[in-house]
């Protein structure tokens, strides 16, 4: 079952995150910022996040943000932390979830949905290849914000 994701879902999905965080070279798993970070995305307005539940256990999970593109001339979606437990993978789990979110995203009038995937983790790039995901001339950039700069 596809759902949108509750308070309840929390620890499930912070265990899954520790599961994506493990083959992701760039992010260290702290279960404590994972759960905050969820706690911000569940009650935002302009975030989803959407679990997969078999048996009464959240077994997969995503999380989007809308955000204004000024390229598309209004919303897009970026989405992250796409991640389903490794027995349950090759099942249509994740694009169930992909679906649901762009469905959710028109709903609001967003037209491109957008990602970041690590470059090493192939079965993920041919995941998102083969359901129509494709590469741009785009690399990612990041620069954590110092405290010293506000004082």
């Amino acid at each position: 079952m596809i759902r949108q994701a509750t308070r309840a879902d929390i620890n499930d999905m912070v265990e899954l995150l520790h599961q994506l965080f493990a083959i992701e070279a760039d992010f260290d798993f702290s279960a404590e910022r994972q759960q905050r970070g969820l706690e911000m995305l569940l009650t935002a307005p302009e975030a989803k996040v959407m679990v997969a539940e078999e048996f009464g256990k959240v077994v997969g999970m995503v999380t989007a943000q809308l955000v204004i593109s000024t390229a598309e001339g209004g919303l897009s979606q970026f989405i992250e932390d796409l991640v389903i437990l490794p027995a349950l993978q090759n099942q249509g789990l994740g694009t169930a979830l992909l679906t649901a979110l762009a469905e959710w995203g028109a709903a609001l009038g967003a037209n491109r949905m957008q990602l970041l995937a690590d470059r090493s983790n192939t079965s993920a790039l041919q995941f998102y290849h083969h359901r129509g995901w494709r590469q741009t001339q785009l690399f990612c950039l990041r620069k954590y914000i110092s405290k010293e700069i506000f004082t």
